[in-house]
């Protein structure tokens, strides 16, 4: 008999990441076959990388798809032949999709129907850059697994009992009546480091501070494992400044440019895709260019992206009533000895001490402790698998609605 597996997706404007995870009783394992389908943007010269146990293989794409959804629908295909060509002792019995935004509506993983994605799609304005790209996602791989239960996993979830404190803006209650709240981004990988925490750390149900730094990045405040601040709120654009997006923005900078004739889709583009360490530096949105970089806007970029993280972690240690543990997650944060070390100076009168050899070493392909022994608190670096989550959920709803797994 074949394993049974769940095939976890995210689905991006120019990618899909995409890893199987084997299950059994209902148990996720990691995943041996992972990867990314690259190239999808026009122009873009499209390839699958898979990685199986470790051992990674490129291939290109056949055909000649130049629009978007030719390219989506002709990856899809060929994705799922390699999947199974290369996993032929499993089957998969479910698809996992992140999804960004689950509304007021979503706090737990769903089954997917008609009714949720019209309802889904009623979001795409709060998080432009996801939100529609992960719903095309859905679509594509409802037509390539016609037979399989699509489940939907929300990264706003874990948030979804924030204080009333925090969820609340200060706008009128007929607003407030409308949906408007602070709702909270990154949870699937929250989840996923708040449980590899409790498994390794004996103060992970005390106080918490958890950062998630990449290209979208934010931070969590959790207490007694729940989440009770963050940084994004309403949108992905909100708190820490990030790869092409500007964080958190005096609103009244957006009022001067609509009174110098910008439109809402100029403003939007310039927020999401032209903004943050891209627009600081001019340069590059990745880190590893900056770091790279002579040029002084660079090194403006970055001083103020360390800057910025350290000032909203004091922010949440400060809902906190102090700082028992940190835990670094995301591109940046699992890669970049640098900036942990930099924050954690800026954070010294928490009680952080970093080490500073253990900090070098850990390149965020293992859990790693990284503070020293006399430091006060912990310090932690955890990759994150955000699609373990997405995966563990479908396997659960199979479950209970009485899927043998």
């Amino acid at each position: 008999m074949n394993q049974h597996a769940i095939l976890a997706v995210n689905a991006g404007s120019s990618s899909i990441k995409f890893a199987l995870y084997p299950v059994h009783q209902a148990l996720v394992d990691a995943a041996d076959i992972s990867g990314v389908v690259e190239g999808l943007e026009p122009g873009g010269k499209a390839s699958i990388s898979l990685s199986i146990r470790g051992e990674k293989q490129v291939f290109p794409l056949p055909g000649n798809a130049t629009e978007e959804k030719q390219k989506f629908a002709l990856a899809l295909n060929s994705l799922r032949l390699l999947l199974e060509q290369h996993s032929q002792e499993m089957t998969v019995v479910a698809v996992a999709h992140r999804i960004v935004h689950g509304g007021d509506r979503y706090a737990q993983s769903v089954v997917i129907d008609a009714n949720t994605m019209t309802y889904l799609q009623s979001l795409n304005s709060l998080a432009p850059l996801h939100q529609p790209h992960n719903l095309e996602g859905v679509f594509a791989f409802q037509k390539a697994y016609p037979d399989l239960p699509q489940i939907a996993c929300f990264d706003t979830g874990f948030h979804a009992n924030l204080p009333l404190n925090e969820r609340t803006v200060a706008l009128p209650l007929a607003l407030r009546e409308t949906g408007i709240r602070r709702y909270g981004f990154h949870g699937l990988s929250y989840r996923y480091v708040a449980g590899r925490l409790a498994q390794r750390s004996e103060k992970s149900q005390q106080r918490v501070i958890m950062a998630h730094l990449g290209n979208g990045a934010s931070a969590c405040a959790m207490l007694n494992g729940q989440s009770i601040a963050t940084t994004m709120g309403f949108s992905a654009l909100d708190g820490l400044m990030m790869g092409t997006r500007c964080g958190a923005l005096d609103p009244g900078i957006l009022l001067h440019l609509l009174q110098a004739g910008w439109d809402a889709k100029r403003i939007e583009k310039t927020l999401y895709k032209e903004s943050g360490l891209l627009g600081v530096s001019g340069v590059s949105a990745d880190m590893r260019t900056l770091r790279q970089s002579k040029d002084s806007q660079s090194q403006v970029a970055i001083n103020m992206f360390v800057y910025r993280v350290t000032r909203e972690s004091g922010a949440l240690a400060a809902c906190l009533n102090g700082v028992d543990v940190l835990a670094f997650t995301g591109g940046i944060g699992e890669h970049d000895a640098q900036l942990r070390a930099d924050v954690v100076a800026g954070l010294a009168y928490l009680g952080l001490k970093i080490d500073l050899e253990k900090n070098l070493t850990a390149h965020g392909d293992q859990i790693a402790a990284i503070h020293a022994s006399d430091s006060q608190q912990e310090i932690w670096v955890i990759p994150t698998d955000e699609g373990r989550i997405a995966a563990m959920d479908a396997a659960a709803i199979l479950a209970a609605a009485g899927q043998a797994m």
